[in-house]
């Protein structure tokens, strides 16, 4: 069932995040100060206005406390992103996500109601590092600190199997899909009795650290 949600700020950030939410098939209204930014933003988005995010009324008019969530993308004005959240709060917007741009952002942003507070560059730059350092990265999760998703190959392990490995009791990783060598297709819950071959790609999770040690 679609869900509605409401994105504050236009730039280069909403904007990307509308349109892949109207992708997924969601009902997403915009909102904006920048005419232009609202002109383009309403080629793809279900709904687009030109709007004073910090003004209280506004934000009651255009009716987005009956969104499921609403997500504030207002660039680098913390004054305005922190008066804004506390705007939705006050007019009982069920969930609102903030962007932030600073470690102190954050504290006043949560201090006002924000439910969740997100760095988006930061987060992509720590996403591209560990891609870069550490080879078959996939993918931090929010599963807890480090925890992550790996690309293993299959060449030490090969002749074993996942029981023979014994990844979960001996290093708190758990393969959850498997790739046999020359196909194309990822099988998910993979067999711990059957042998591994040279190539095979595994799927693991687990924390970053143990993964670190395998060399598969």
């Amino acid at each position: 069932m679609a869900r509605e949600f409401a994105i504050i700020g236009l730039g280069k950030f909403g904007s990307v995040l509308g349109r892949c939410l109207r992708e997924k098939g969601q009902t997403v209204i915009g909102i904006d100060t920048d005419p232009d930014k609202v002109r383009l933003a309403a080629e793809y988005l279900s709904h687009a206005y030109v709007a004073e995010a910090t003004d209280k009324t506004a934000l009651m008019q255009l009716g987005v406390a009956d969104c499921d969530e609403v997500i504030v993308s207002t660039g680098h004005s913390m004054e305005a992103s922190i008066l804004i959240t506390l705007f939705l709060k006050e007019i009982g917007c069920k969930r609102v996500t903030v962007k932030a741009v600073s470690e102190d952002h954050e504290k006043i942003l949560r201090k006002v109601g924000a439910d969740e507070v997100i760095f988006p560059e930061g987060f992509a730059a720590q996403q591209l590092a560990a891609q870069l350092a550490v080879p078959g990265f996939l993918d931090y999760l929010p599963l807890g600190e480090n925890v992550v998703l790996r690309q293993i190959t299959v060449r030490d392990w090969a002749g074993k199997s996942l029981r023979d490995l014994d990844l979960t009791n001996q290093f708190g990783i758990q393969v959850v899909a498997i790739r046999k060598a020359g196909t194309e297709h990822f099988s998910f819950v993979p067999s711990p009795h059957k042998p591994l071959s040279a190539g095979d790609l595994l799927v693991c999770l687990g924390p970053a650290q143990a993964m670190d040690s395998l060399a598969g």
